[in-house]
């Protein structure tokens, strides 16, 4: 069974950090690209990052560049999500995505509150 499992969402302070990992399990992780989209409130799904099946290339979407970082362990057959700089607008329910096979996690909640 594929299963895709994101965690370490929660409640940070504009300009806090946060880490997101997501497990992957049932499929061979290391040949997809991966990639994290979130889904603000009121707003539709928004690719944030993807990151090569090699974790040497990587994108942003232009409203984290310089703030999030995605990486990859496919010994550990995780993906990472590093936040910093967070900002209110960051809110939302963040998922990974092995997009190419449709493989979708459940999401992770973040928000970020004062």
């Amino acid at each position: 069974e594929v299963q895709l499992v994101e965690s370490g969402g929660g409640l940070v302070q504009p300009g806090g950090s946060l880490r997101l990992s997501c497990e992957a399990s049932g499929f061979t992780f290391s040949t997809y690209a991966m990639y994290w989209v979130r889904e603000g409130p009121g707003k539709g799904r928004e690719w944030v990052s993807s990151i090569n099946r090699h974790g040497n290339s990587t994108s942003y979407a232009d409203s984290v560049k310089g703030r999030f970082t995605i990486s990859r362990d496919n010994a550990k057959n995780t993906l990472y999500l590093q936040m910093n700089s967070l900002k209110p607008e960051d809110t939302a329910v963040y998922y990974c995505a092995a997009l190419s096979a449709h493989y979708w996690g459940k999401g992770t909640l973040v928000t970020v509150s004062s």
